[in-house]
């Protein structure tokens, strides 16, 4: 469409003035005869967009007729006379538009609205059902698009669910659909709605999952979810959509137990020989549900003797173990006596070859770390290391290991050695990022918190999750511990205390932490002290103690940082610990009600539904 070019009277020159263009070399206010002719329809929608719609529809006025009903132009020049009141004259406009532009869809329903401004509620609900009684597939999108514009979301399902009658198609316009209900928040048709694509197209997993994972929001929204899917697995088992979409829901609400029923099933239709199970068992790993992880690992070594995957299920079930081992406390000599054994045992299997090198590492991070015997591991991980055709990921996690030994010796240069030399060879991967947190760690440890820093400011913007949080976390700390006492004195106490527990003297530790909270009364660090003293308190077996300190986080305000973590703790010794199953459940409804947004919900919800006897297995 070509527009016209107004030249206005000389009256109009004021109004025109805005947007004239003033020829180049002219300074100063312009002179008459200065100018280029007017683009029309953009000084009529400059004046219609700052109000002064007279002005406006002077302007539209002057239009040639298929300039006035043009989609660039109508939605202004009918926005104007509705503003003036002129709805006669609007009607006239868009219905003339409508005959010149039978394709535009949207002009019926900007006749609707009218009718509806001009406070004819019958005649715009006439005219809606006109527009969608008439439509023609290729108005569907702009039509549904328009109505939605205008906050009729009714309206524009309804304008879909035309287009799907035309189309003779039942899943079509399926992802406006559920757009469309996620943001009017109708989650009974949300769920019709990607169940029924889902089961038609399984290709739409990852879109549904992701529709999905945004309109949940309350618990019981979880529970009408799973309560279908659970049907729908029954009723029909072989459809592997809907046994996926359970899976990755169980995963979303920390249900590794129920996930591991959908993903052994998962597992034998895909032909994945125990694969997927053992992912699994990494994922409820990570997020400490070890019986879990222990029974995926258990069921591929049962399972898949002869299979691909049967000596990496052979060690990661050790790894759960030992997981489970050390997050048990107090920690029982037995089961780490129990656990080196087994290790051993699958190292004379395999023979010390590139494919038993993470077992020695494994190996390694116990002697060292549970019977205090640094000499046999660092022979273990400098055998790996010096291993030809051991893999290059699993030598640097033996070097890693290694550094954490010479700093355990007292060696530091030994150990950022080493942590830099893994930084080296993976500057852009987790491993890398965990050598260089470690690095930070060395700094921390000597009182070093502008070096530091320097790299955990690196490490915030870390592509793996758990490394930036952590980078993210020791940050803050600095931070917030040297805003006031610029030298730190009181950081350097607490670094010393952590180096302490690093080393595993707990006792050391714990008379540490008790002089730092003596020294320094209402330091920021008072509240980190008192957590960390309720997690080696746990770790030595004083349960009561423990949950004693944790009150004096839970029940002081100005301790709001560490309140969640603190009354998820005191939660998780009460369930685990003290076998006090009521306070236990007390405990995490106060985490779900208190802290929505805490990063223990998903866990606390689990626990929840655990103790009160409703969770879906």
């Amino acid at each position: 469409m070509r527009y016209s070019l107004l030249l206005l009277p000389a009256g109009w020159l004021a109004l025109a003035t805005p947007l004239y263009a003033q020829l180049p070399g002219q300074g100063g206010p312009p002179r008459p005869g200065t100018w280029a002719p007017i683009d029309a329809p953009t000084l009529a929608r400059d004046y219609a967009q700052r109000g002064e719609y007279e002005k406006a529809v002077f302007l539209f006025e002057k239009l040639k007729s298929d300039e006035q009903t043009a989609p660039t132009v109508l939605p202004d020049y009918l926005a104007t006379l509705q503003a003036l009141k002129r709805y006669k004259d609007a009607e006239k406009l868009v219905k003339k538009a409508i005959k010149q532009h039978p394709e535009e869809g949207g002009y019926g329903v900007a006749l609707g609205s009218l009718y509806k401004a001009a406070g004819d509620q019958a005649a715009a609900d006439k005219q809606y059902q006109r527009v969608i009684a008439q439509l023609t597939p290729a108005q569907v999108q702009p039509v549904a698009a328009e109505f939605m514009k205008r906050e009729q979301p009714a309206l524009a399902e309804r304008t879909y669910l035309r287009g799907r009658e035309l189309a003779k198609n039942n899943t079509e316009y399926a992802p406006q659909l559920i757009q469309l209900y996620t943001q009017s928040q109708e989650q009974e048709k949300l769920l019709g709605e990607t169940l029924h694509l889902v089961e038609r197209d399984e290709q739409q997993l990852p879109f549904v999952r992701n529709m999905l994972q945004n309109a949940l929001r309350d618990e019981k929204d979880f529970d009408a979810l799973e309560k279908i899917l659970l049907t729908k697995v029954q009723a029909q088992p072989d459809q592997n959509a809907y046994s996926e979409l359970l899976l990755w829901l169980q995963v979303q609400r920390h249900d590794f137990a129920g996930a591991l029923v959908q993903v052994r099933a998962l597992d034998r239709r895909t032909g994945a020989q125990g694969a997927r199970v053992l992912s699994l068992a990494g994922i409820a790993q990570r997020n400490r549900d070890y019986a879990t992880a222990i029974a995926a690992c258990e069921y591929v070594v049962r399972e898949y003797r002869t299979g691909p995957n049967y000596g990496l299920a052979r060690q990661l079930l050790l790894q759960a173990r030992e997981a489970q081992v050390r997050d048990t406390y107090p920690v029982d000599p037995a089961q780490v006596q129990a656990l080196a054994a087994d290790y051993e045992k699958l190292l004379t299997e395999l023979g010390r070859t590139p494919d038993a090198a993470p077992v020695m590492r494994q190996l390694a991070n116990l002697y060292a770390f549970q019977f205090d015997n640094k000499p046999k591991a660092m022979a273990l991980l400098q055998e790996v290391i010096a291993m030809p055709r051991a893999s290059a990921d699993v030598v640097d996690e033996a070097k890693t290991t290694l550094g954490d030994l010479y700093l355990l010796k007292g060696e530091p240069w030994e150990a950022t050695l080493l942590y830099s030399q893994v930084e080296k060879a993976h500057p852009e991967a987790p491993l890398g990022y965990e050598a260089k947190l470690r690095n930070a760690r060395l700094s921390y440890f000597a009182g070093d918190f502008k070096l530091a820093q320097s790299h955990l400011d690196i490490l915030k913007e870390a592509t793996t999750r758990e490394i930036a949080n952590d980078a993210m976390q020791l940050s803050l700390l600095i931070q917030e511990s040297t805003a006031e006492d610029t030298l730190g004195l009181a950081l350097k106490d607490y670094a010393a205390v952590e180096e302490l527990v690093f080393q595993n003297k707990i006792p050391q530790a714990e008379t540490g932490l008790d002089a730092l909270l003596r020294k320094y009364p209402g330091h920021a660090l008072q509240d980190d002290a008192l957590f960390l003293k309720a997690k080696l308190q746990r770790r030595t077996g004083d349960y009561a103690a423990a949950v004693s300190t944790l009150a004096q986080i839970t029940g002081n305000p100005k301790y709001d940082v560490l309140s969640d973590d603190a009354l998820f703790l005191m939660a998780e010794i009460q369930d685990e610990s003290l076998k006090d199953k009521a306070k236990a459940q007390e405990l995490y409804q106060q985490v779900l009600t208190k802290y929505p947004g805490s990063i223990y919900v998903a866990e606390a919800r689990k626990r929840f539904r655990r103790l009160r006897g409703d969770a879906v297995q």
